[in-house]
């Protein structure tokens, strides 16, 4: 191993490109396909999103995916800055790019053929009768072209002289930074105040009815269970009020009666 290194320094630089792509591979799906679109969670095929339960552990099973994210994330970050010197290799920036690109595609590769085809845990639209459709077009531009794409990179030569490489690892690393908290945010903002709070089990009508006088609050609709309801807030009303009356998810996302906003898929 420490003779591999030493012929070439720039190896563990490379496989931290790798990381960071693979890392923001995750959060480019979870943000889009978990958050904005919705067209599924993690775990959509394992458990329907229907009752407060399972809202749960849909839920639990998005963090944990993305805090797996956020450790490949710190892998790449750490193996970038031990090995910072060697950005001053020649044609090391080009390299370095084609092994995030690849990181980047592999994990769209290996998402397919695991979560969508072996698995089945879930696949790009749970709600499309032509899941394979859904699953091949999201592959093909995310995944396939992109790995293919950074296997060019590898194997072309290098234009010219070109950079330290730093651009591209400053720029990489950026992405993730700025993707890692957007993949911890919800939906986007309801325009008429409606928020979908999620209470824990066991709470009680009275205590949803305090919590709701809290924010100054009307509850428009519960499920059978009435631990999922869906308030309307006023705009200066704070979440962390419900979160001190028993509330385990306050989204102030897009919601219909009847509908649960990061429950779509």
């Amino acid at each position: 191993m420490a003779d591999r290194s030493a012929a070439d320094p720039t190896r563990r630089l490379l496989w931290g490109g790798f990381w960071l792509g693979f890392a923001l591979s995750g959060f480019f799906d979870g943000i889009l396909l978990h958050q904005v679109l919705q067209w599924h969670h993690l775990l959509s095929g394992v458990a329907p999103s229907d009752t407060p339960q399972d809202l749960r552990f849909q839920i639990l099973a998005d963090g944990l995916f993305h805090v797996s994210h956020y450790l490949f994330a710190l892998l790449g970050l750490w193996l970038i800055w031990t090995r910072r010197a060697a950005f001053a290799v020649p044609g090391v920036e080009r390299r370095f790019t084609g092994w995030a690109l690849i990181g980047f595609g592999s994990w769209h590769v290996l998402d397919a053929v695991l979560s969508h085809w072996l698995l089945q845990i879930h696949r790009i639209r749970m709600d499309s009768a032509y899941p394979l459709f859904w699953d091949l077009a999201w592959l093909v531009p995310f995944g396939l072209a992109v790995l293919a794409l950074g296997i060019h990179l590898l194997r072309s030569p290098p234009p010219g002289p070109g950079g330290t490489g730093r651009r591209a690892a400053v720029t990489l690393a950026l992405a993730v930074l700025v993707a890692g908290p957007l993949a911890a945010l919800p939906p986007e903002a309801d325009p008429d105040g409606r928020t979908l709070v999620l209470f824990r089990p066991g709470i009680s009508f009275a205590e949803v009815l305090a919590a709701a006088d809290a924010v100054e609050g009307r509850l428009i609709w519960a499920d059978a269970s009435e631990a999922v309801w869906i308030m309307a807030l006023g705009p200066e009303a704070s979440a962390l009020s419900l979160y001190r009356h028993g509330a385990l998810l306050v989204s102030r996302g897009p919601v219909s009666v009847g509908c649960l906003s990061w429950t779509s898929a």
